[in-house]
């Protein structure tokens, strides 16, 4: 299982200027992209805490986490 943080410059390389622009000009993009940022960070210290925590938890988090990211991306495509 990889461990890795799923930051949107990083997923989304070719995006990253736009990413940028957005952060600065677009309040709800902002907020969004805090939202991600914050639950990415709990979900790599959960599984590399070593805590237990139940799978399905885990699951949701990462579902909410891409449901996120599918969000930012048709905020990116439609600018």
């Amino acid at each position: 299982m990889s461990h890795d943080a799923h930051d949107l410059a990083s997923e989304l390389p070719e995006h990253r200027q736009r990413i940028h622009v957005l952060k600065v000009e677009n309040a709800h993009f902002r907020r969004l992209m805090g939202d991600y940022n914050d639950l990415d960070q709990s979900i790599l210290r959960l599984e590399t805490s070593g805590q237990p925590i139940d799978d399905m938890a885990i699951e949701e988090m990462k579902r909410r986490r891409l449901a996120l990211k599918d969000e930012l991306f048709a905020m990116i495509r439609a600018t």
